[in-house]
């Protein structure tokens, strides 16, 4: 199965606003699939659809333990309907690599959602996926981890990243 490319922060695609999944077939379940196997490729623990330019609002999440067996999770149209209590997590995103922060995110949710095939489900978790759902969700509003770090941070982030940018684009004309 072929990997997706994962857009970059600074790009403005990550900004843009995913609308509802309307049609639940074998395109969507290819997608979920190709989008599984590049988060893991990335050793990620989630991925919104807007990080592979596919600005539908769905995101696929494995927070297994590690050493425990994968738990592969689709979460199609997914809705936040309660949240419970404050934690601080270190927070790292494959559109922004090499950063990571600490965010403050819900300790607990509950998503309500619908599966590859369109049936509905409802689910209450805290830890690790809690975040990863708050995370991808933010990612299907447009925003990003950074968007709660102060704007000294946000600036130093983007310069950085903007550096290795154009490092990476020099590299590539040295093999041309």
């Amino acid at each position: 199965m072929s990997l997706l490319e994962i857009v970059l922060f600074p790009d403005e695609r990550l900004r843009r606003v995913a609308t509802d999944v309307t049609q639940f077939d074998a395109h969507l379940a290819q997608v979920a699939d190709q989008m599984m196997s590049t988060m893991y490729a990335s050793r990620g623990v989630g991925l919104a659809a807007t990080q592979v330019d596919v600005h539908q609002r769905f995101f696929v999440a494995d927070c297994a333990d590690e050493g425990k067996p994968a738990a592969p999770m689709v979460f199609i149209n997914p809705i936040i309907v309660d949240r419970e209590g404050l934690i601080e997590s270190e927070e790292g995103c494959l559109s922004i690599p090499d950063i990571n922060d600490k965010v403050m995110r819900s300790e607990s949710v509950t998503v309500r959602a619908q599966t590859v095939q369109g049936a509905s489900f409802e689910l209450t978790t805290g830890g690790l996926l809690a975040v990863c759902i708050q995370h991808e969700i933010d990612h299907l509003n447009g925003k990003l981890f950074i968007d709660y770090l102060s704007p000294l941070k946000q600036q130093r982030i983007r310069k950085k990243l903007e550096k290795a940018q154009r490092h990476r684009a020099l590299d590539a004309k040295d093999f041309l």
